[in-house]
């Protein structure tokens, strides 16, 4: 029988027997989730499936050198970027007076394993008792059974439901990038998007709308709308953006490159979230492979593999369905191109899959890479910039370049390198 929590209250706050305040199910209807962004298309899907759960939340949108600042006054300046821009941002919404403290909790991911993500939920924390609101709730978003709540668990059928927002949100995304450099009415593109997440985000309330098949019919017509896009007869280099995951997708992270890059005349690729799901699934397997041990959780990663496998080939036929979109490369592709490159036990942080990706890109034709690169992450730095001289040597076209993400870092001096890339990749088209 599981040992029930220890809990004293204190000034009408509820702590457990670690000192933490307790987050409970009664709080879960009066209480609003802060959670910091990172997939903006996603994270709004997400936040819709949400609601329909019970919870209220919100995600934040705070840009600027005003969130490193904030995060700088908490966090260790040795801490990776990443963290400093999480805690940066979540600090500057309890102390920005727009909340009652009282009532709010806040949203933190965690990777688990060697990554210091895992070390995200103490600095912010401690970061919280620093500045006087050690009473406010820390919550764990995260699939490896770190530290729970009462009030904040989720059941099969809710996780399900997010792995739906995450098949929406890598299409639309896909989708978006492919279309808006080329549309020939500005703003078309943003404007279909935010008409989907919507639309999606509408459809929750019927339990029915969450059927797969609903699913399925609602991803052909999502491509099919992009598809009467009205586009500009134009070739442009296309780029492709890896890195730490953060970085890679957040553009607080990385100073809105996305942007950027459309802005200067370039089309974008991202590798979907659904990758970086596989890639952990496919490491519980390797783990079996490598070292014989995790055999049950292998048994059931194999699982979780051939669904998640199907859902993204559900996203290829798709885009297939419609011959003007280049649909993303199936994944089990992608850990094949690793091979005579990197082993797949090379597995802290985005590991493997950060080498396998570029190759990927290579492969698609994309061989112009942007690699982002946070201040403090060891592994992604290995896996990322100290990869890149073996990938040129095996494939000369590589126009590939290495961008440092960090809180002293110039914007100027990040976006000059990216341009002399782009002339490079022009002069080549």
């Amino acid at each position: 029988m599981k040992e029930k929590i220890k809990t004293t209250m204190i000034d009408g706050v509820l702590y457990d027997e670690n000192g933490d305040p307790v987050f409970t199910k009664e709080m879960k209807k009066e209480y609003k989730l802060l959670v910091p962004t990172m997939l903006p298309i996603h994270f709004k899907l997400i936040q819709e499936l949400l609601y329909q759960y019970g919870y209220t939340t919100e995600f934040l949108d705070y840009h600027g050198a005003s969130v490193a600042a904030t995060g700088l006054k908490y966090v260790h300046n040795d801490t990776c970027y990443p963290a400093t821009l999480v805690i940066g941002e979540l600090m500057q919404a309890v102390l920005s007076g727009k909340y009652d403290t009282h009532k709010i909790a806040l949203v933190i991911t965690q990777t688990g394993g060697g990554c210091r993500a895992s070390n995200y939920l103490y600095l912010l924390k401690k970061a919280l008792k620093k500045a006087g609101y050690g009473y406010i709730p820390v919550l764990s978003l995260n699939f490896s059974g770190l530290k729970s709540q009462p009030g904040f668990k989720f059941t099969k059928s809710q996780f399900y439901g997010m792995l739906k927002c995450c098949i929406y949100g890598d299409l639309i995304m896909l989708l978006k990038n492919q279309c808006k450099p080329y549309e020939k009415t500005a703003g078309e593109t943003d404007s279909l998007v935010n008409f989907w997440i919507n639309k999606l985000g509408s459809e929750f309330d019927n339990k029915r709308n969450l059927k797969y098949s609903h699913v399925k019919s609602n991803l052909k017509k999502i491509v099919h709308s992009f598809a009467k896009i009205e586009r500009i007869n134009q070739i442009k280099p296309k780029v492709g953006i890896v890195g730490e995951i953060f970085v890679k997708y957040s553009p607080l992270g990385n100073n809105e490159l996305e942007e950027f890059l459309v802005e200067e005349g370039a089309e974008v690729y991202v590798p979907g979230l659904l990758d970086f799901m596989l890639y952990f699934v496919c490491n519980n397997m390797f783990d079996t492979k490598l070292y014989g041990i995790r055999k049950m959780i292998a048994f059931i990663s194999k699982i979780a593999y051939r669904l998640l496998l199907r859902k993204e080939k559900d996203i290829i036929r798709a885009v297939k369905s419609e011959p003007v979109f280049d649909p993303p490369t199936l994944f089990s592709e992608t850990v094949k191109l690793r091979e005579g490159y990197i082993s797949e036990g090379v597995k802290m942080g985005e590991g493997w899959l950060l080498t396998a990706e570029m190759i990927e890109l290579i492969h698609r034709g994309i061989n112009n890479i942007i690699c982002t690169q946070p201040f403090g992450c060891l592994p992604n730095h290995i896996v990322g910039k100290g990869m890149m001289k073996t990938i040129r040597e095996k494939n000369p076209e590589a126009n590939i370049i290495a961008i440092d993400y960090d809180a002293s870092a110039s914007r100027v001096n990040q976006e000059n390198r990216i341009k002399l890339m782009l002339a490079n990749a022009k002069e080549k088209l």
